[in-house]
């Protein structure tokens, strides 16, 4: 039924759209023949003036005039040529001719009757201008949609049914929406108990951890049908018509219902509402009449609106309150069990090695989101592939995630040897620092090859799930970020732009610790979201931002200066590293930790 309805929606527009192009077409058309009519009477030369003293004169031989034109066809005496004269008055040069006919000067006056179709030409074609302006707009309207959007699936059209067996690694989530499954194949038990009906259920979750995915299982699992709208798609240049989006949107839905209402990415039109104009106001009157959609569902109605966002804050708080979205839940990353069952829900219908272990690629994985993971496997098949192997290994499960992390790596590019020493220290650093610090996880490759946008990587183990991160941890990463500059400075004497983005990640982390989590003994325990109240930093006056600005620098720089002290008294180490990378250009974990065992 839904895909029906988009298909003729979609020969609708269609039609439509040739229809205005014929329009235009004729306009343009009757344009043209109307320029090409005038062209072929062209011939003014011959003033008014000119015309009455050929009258005087009494060479005229005829004059021509169609009635309600201005324009008269004179014909001299002893000339072939027509010639056009522009009459300014017709009525009193009518008058003229009848006087001097009276007085005895003989003057060949007709008189036609006026053609229509000439007329309705001339009439369509000075409204021309507006009837292309008008149907553009029609047009534009069309294309906006103020016709249905929204897709629907339902059990007889939806092309891949998905059901709670084909999401992974959300079983805390999946328990949650069980309820909402139930209530949707038996409300009248609910209803029955005095239970209200749950209007709206909001996803909160970082992009790729699985909401839509979960959202279509739920309406899988009820097997009712499952419109779905991207709040982008209620963003109109012209006011109104996302409001009157949203008022289709649940048109539909009470035709179909019971039906789930899906609305992804909706801190696109949920967003706080403001007192400002223009495309603010726009986004107020959508919002407002999302509300009273929601406000206005009927207690029999089984119509429960699922939405998504990975920016809850932004919400407006009167979409949050109980009886809109009375439950939300928030879809965290996997942890080690959730990760390997994604893996084996996307390594289906691949072929792999005997020797592939998921359960070694999800504990390397930590952090990472559902869609992540797919990629990894994807990434691999493609690349199993083109080099032509009958099944996928775990080398190119390395090289898919050191190309999906890292960045695609670049064999061919020309690198100076200069360049490559510097890039050999400066890996060599991260890597040394990290290894003396307490709290970093271990290293598991070093790389001098460029992959991406960096000459070269050190990359770590991530093979533990953490809920929190403490102020020593953040500290040492500090430390291991500026390994890189301080290797640099202490083995070449000089530093370069190689550690630009190790000095944007550690100033992002030093920011965090003093306004987020209220890490600095000096500045105190406070919080500040400028996401979420702009003026927040303003509200604490300039005195406190400079201390803020001073304690982030503090922290940065003292990380820095403890980086060189461990080098310092580890430069045989740095040296020997860095050698073994410019040789080898790839260093395993096994190769490190042997060279520093021997140290």
């Amino acid at each position: 039924m839904g895909l029906k309805n988009n298909d003729n929606n979609k020969k609708s527009n269609i039609a439509f759209i040739i229809g205005v192009a014929i329009i235009i077409g004729l306009a343009l058309a009757g344009i043209l023949f109307f320029m090409n009519y005038n062209k072929k009477n062209d011939n003014k030369d011959f003033s008014y003036t000119e015309l009455l003293t050929s009258i005087n004169e009494g060479t005229i031989e005829k004059i021509e005039m169609t009635e309600g034109s201005n324009t008269a066809k004179v014909k001299l005496v002893n000339e072939d040529k027509e010639k056009n004269v522009l009459i300014p008055s017709v009525d009193s040069f009518i008058e003229l001719v009848q006087n001097k006919s009276e007085n005895g000067t003989q003057i060949n006056l007709i008189q036609k009757e006026r053609n229509v179709f000439i007329t309705i030409l001339r009439t369509l074609i000075s409204f021309l201008p507006t009837i292309i302006l008008v149907v553009l707009v029609l047009m534009v309207f069309k294309m906006q949609g103020l016709g249905e959007k929204g897709k629907v699936y339902d059990s007889e059209t939806q092309k891949t049914k998905i059901k709670f067996d084909d999401v992974a690694g959300l079983d805390e989530e999946k328990q949650e929406m069980i309820e909402i499954v139930d209530f949707l194949k038996h409300p009248k038990k609910f209803t029955e108990m005095g239970a209200k009906v749950p209007r709206g259920v909001l996803l909160c979750g970082n992009p790729g951890t699985g909401k839509t995915l979960i959202a279509k299982a739920i309406a899988g699992e009820a097997n009712v049908p499952f419109i779905s709208m991207s709040g982008s798609e209620f963003i109109e240049m012209f006011a109104g018509l996302g409001a009157s989006r949203v008022r289709k949107l649940f048109e539909k839905a009470r035709k179909v219902a019971p039906c789930i209402v899906f609305i992804d990415e909706i801190d696109a039109i949920g967003s706080r509402r403001t007192s400002s104009s223009g495309a603010e106001t726009e986004n107020n009157q959508t919002l407002n009449q999302l509300l009273v959609e929601m406000d206005g569902f009927d207690t029999e109605e089984s119509i429960i609106v699922l939405a998504a966002t990975n920016r809850p804050e932004m919400l407006d708080k009167a979409l949050l309150r109980p009886g809109r979205f009375d439950r939300q839940i928030t879809v965290g990353l996997p942890d080690l069990n959730g990760r390997e069952a994604i893996l084996n829900i996307h390594a289906k219908g691949k072929k792999f090695a005997g020797d592939v272990n998921l359960r070694s690629i999800a504990e390397d994985t930590a952090g990472f989101t559902g869609a992540e993971l797919a990629n990894i496997l994807n990434e691999a098949a493609i690349i199993a592939t083109i080099r032509e192997r009958e099944s996928i290994t775990n080398k190119d499960i390395e090289d898919a995630l050191k190309k999906i992390t890292v960045g695609l790596e670049k064999h061919n590019r020309v690198i100076s040897e200069k360049d490559k020493k510097r890039t050999a220290v400066h890996e060599a650093g991260h890597a040394i620092v990290s290894h003396f610090l307490e709290t970093q996880k271990d290293i598991k490759e070093i790389s001098i090859i460029p992959r991406g946008m960096a000459g070269g990587y050190t990359m770590y183990k991530s093979n533990e799930d953490k809920a929190y991160i403490s102020k020593t941890e953040m500290e040492e990463k500090l430390i291991a970020l500026m390994g890189g500059r301080a290797a640099e400075k202490l083995a070449l004497e000089d530093i370069s732009t190689g550690a630009s983005n190790d000095l944007e990640v550690a100033n992002e982390i030093a920011k965090n610790m003093v306004t987020v989590y209220g890490m600095s003994d000096i500045v105190g325990p406070i919080h500040i979201n400028l996401e979420k109240d702009p003026y927040q930093l303003e509200l604490l006056g300039d005195k406190y931002t400079d201390l803020i600005g001073k304690e982030i620098k503090a922290l940065v720089d003292d990380a820095y200066l403890k980086a060189q002290t461990i080098l310092a008294n580890h430069m045989d180490a740095l040296e020997v590293v860095s050698n073994e990378l410019l040789e080898r250009e790839v260093l395993s974990a096994e190769r490190f930790e042997e060279l520093m065992a021997n140290m």
